[in-house]
């Protein structure tokens, strides 16, 4: 017997039709550099998509299949380039803002990146990007600060200026590159990683299932997740094919500037990494001692790129927010986990509950997942035992874009993704990351979490951040070095939280060494930097005693 279905390719060219002809009254509410608010309707991203769209086939000759890079904030006008640039057949290749001049252009020549579509703001990056490039691509500026074009620059809005009602999306199929970003590049250059359009699809419609984000016409999402990272967790996808509103924050993602705008939007829905909640964590804690929240009814968020502690899971709950947990990386698109929390846990302690809240969660629907041991050999589920995470999928990555087909170092010979996360899973499919494979600390032959320690400096009181990397010691090779930032207004020394954490350590684990800092540098997704603390730290010696 045959299936009697249509055989209709998948495309993101639906969602932009469904969004233009159902959700046109729906809006993007933004913030600009000033830290002044804009709106903009799904019926102009419509429009200004396709004018996109038309322009880039007809005024830059853009064929099927090339990449055009973004080099934008989170922002309207980007918005529109992740759909007008797959309108044109051509390659959305998001780049990371804060990379390096050296490896931006690494990054584009890699790709061929044929046109860049760059904010008016973030020019000064192209000016150091450009004279590293033997071929410059054609720049067209986005007005994101409102201020004058430099000469020389072409317009964005120039560029999109004719009218599209009759513009033709080229025949594509759903196999067909849709868009492209690259991995942090932490042990070597940056990878390629290139999405479909069935891809980026099927992650869309399951991102909006209810025990994954739950997305709803009726929702506000305040993405502060970046643009150029990940593809947003395919946000900008999944609310436009349901007609939620999204909410744009520019660059400006510090605490008060996102309580502030959390409140404004009535948002119902925030999505980000840890890193950047801890700070909105601080700004709410701050505000309730002059005045009560204003937040949406049934207001809750998304966390991932980083496991949250559950203290801090916490400390949210008790403004009566929800903070929903997942896993990912720009190779899974980035799903590959989340946490459901099931009918039988509703009748676990506050602190299981929160405990579990912690946890990866279980694999996403479609996503096969399993943990290895370094011999390749699968380990149980038994909420013990340890492995890297491995994955496959349909929107899971299989090779890396310019590379052979088969890196050892990534793929496993039957085709899991390796992911470098080691981790447990326990009997019900729960998974809880343990650390990356290069942040874990071995101590005379004893492994060490870096996430553990973590999470623990976090439960003092006067713990505002925590960050925990090795540095060298003669005896024992390793030992952890927690670098802290401490709540303002509070103090605390080195033997202090020592003693704190060393109840619910083993000796070997109790660190000796602290740092007080002001502040701990991030990426630009908001992750801690291990790699620039290594860095930093990398001729200290422990104090350990041998």
């Amino acid at each position: 017997m045959k299936s009697t279905m249509m055989q209709v390719p998948l495309s993101t060219n639906q969602i932009l039709e469904r969004a233009g002809r159902y959700f046109g009254t729906s809006d993007v509410m933004g913030r600009r550099p000033d830290k002044s608010i804009y709106q903009r309707s799904y019926a102009e991203v419509y429009r200004r998509a396709r004018q996109l769209a038309q322009a880039l086939r007809e005024k830059a000759g853009i064929a099927p299949g090339e990449a055009v890079a973004t080099i934008s904030w989170n922002h309207a006008w980007h918005l529109e380039c992740y759909f007008g640039i797959p309108a044109a057949a051509a390659v959305l290749h998001t780049i990371n803002l804060r990379l390096t001049p050296e490896e931006i252009a690494y990054i584009m020549v890699d790709a061929g990146d044929r046109l860049l579509i760059i904010d008016d703001v973030l020019l000064p990056v192209w000016e150091k990007v450009r004279p590293l490039l033997r071929q410059p691509p054609r720049v067209v500026v986005v007005p994101f600060g409102g201020a004058a074009l430099p000469g020389g620059y072409e317009s964005f809005e120039d560029f999109i200026a004719d009218d599209a009602i009759a513009y033709q999306y080229p025949v594509q199929d759903e196999n067909e590159a849709v868009g492209m970003c690259y991995t942090s590049g932490t042990t070597g250059r940056p990878k390629g990683v290139v999405y479909s359009h069935r891809s980026m699809m099927l992650h869309a419609i399951t991102g909006c299932i209810p025990d994954i984000f739950g997305i709803a016409g009726r929702d506000k999402i305040l993405v502060v997740t970046p643009m150029f990272h990940a593809n947003a967790w395919a946000l900008p996808f999944s609310a436009l094919m349901v007609g939620a509103d999204l909410i744009l924050p520019g660059p400006h993602m510090g605490g008060d500037d996102l309580l502030e705008l959390i409140e404004r939007s009535q948002a119902t829905i925030a999505v980000g990494v840890p890193t950047i909640w801890a700070m909105l964590l601080q700004s709410m804690e701050a505000t309730v001692s002059t005045r009560p929240l204003a937040l949406a009814k049934g207001f809750r968020m998304l966390v991932g790129g980083a496991p949250m502690p559950a203290v801090m899971i916490e400390r949210f709950a008790k403004f009566g927010i929800n903070v929903v947990h997942g896993w990912g990386m720009t190779e899974t698109s980035p799903i590959g986990s989340f946490t459901i929390i099931k009918t039988k846990h509703d009748a676990l302690p506050p602190e299981q509950q929160y405990a579990l809240r912690a946890m990866q969660g279980v694999a996403a629907p479609f996503v096969d997942m399993r943990i290895t041991n370094a011999r390749s050999e699968e380990q149980p589920w038994d909420g013990v035992s340890t492995g890297e995470v491995q994955v496959r999928g349909p929107w899971i990555s299989g090779s890396y874009h310019n590379a052979p087909d088969h890196d050892p170092e990534k793929f496993t010979a039957d085709g899991w993704l390796r992911t470098g996360d080691i981790a447990t899973i326990n009997a019900e499919g729960y998974m809880r990351i343990v650390d990356r494979s290069k942040d874990l600390i071995k101590s005379g032959g004893e492994w060490i979490s870096s996430i553990e320690l973590e999470n623990l400096a976090l439960k003092h009181p006067a713990v505002a951040e925590a960050a925990v990397v090795a540095i060298a010691h003669p005896k024992w090779d390793e030992r952890p070095l927690v670098i802290v930032v401490t709540r303002p207004g509070m103090e605390l020394d080195g033997s202090t939280l020592r003693a704190f954490m060393a109840p619910h350590l083993a000796r070997f684990q109790v660190p000796d060494d602290f740092e007080f800092v002001e502040s701990i540098p991030r990426t630009a997704t908001g992750k801690f930097l291990k790699n620039t603390l290594r860095d930093l730290y990398r001729h200290r010696q422990s104090i350990t005693p041998g």
